[in-house]
């Protein structure tokens, strides 16, 4: 299984950024899929998660309302809309499906 995260960069508070997770050798099934984020000195951070149907998602209380996780259709491609970006939303963001993630994709909030 290989995952590839993409989207991320460098951005100012309040501003936006969406990040993609293509995976390859799943197959046609949808499996859950989660976005993770790691800051320096924190703890690992489970942000939202997407299972087999689009209507099931769910996302940690510091990004609710902000974020949206969503799928492209009924492939193993997820996306994380993130709006209103702080900087407490820094950090490293891997996109994990059955127990397998990338190299993640760097996001950046500063002024």
């Amino acid at each position: 299984v290989q995952v590839v995260e993409s989207g991320g960069g460098l951005v100012h508070p309040g501003e936006s950024l969406r990040l993609s997770c293509i995976t390859s050798d799943l197959g046609d099934t949808p499996y859950p899929m989660r976005w993770f984020r790691k800051a320096p000195g924190k703890e690992r951070e489970l942000v939202a998660s997407i299972g087999s149907t689009v209507n099931n998602t769910a996302y940690a209380d510091s990004v609710k309302g902000r974020f949206t996780i969503s799928r492209d259709g009924g492939k193993n491609t997820i996306f994380l809309q993130m709006n209103s970006l702080k900087p407490e939303d820094t950090g490293v963001y891997y996109c994990y499906v059955l127990g397998h993630s990338g190299q993640g994709t760097q996001v950046t909030v500063s002024s």
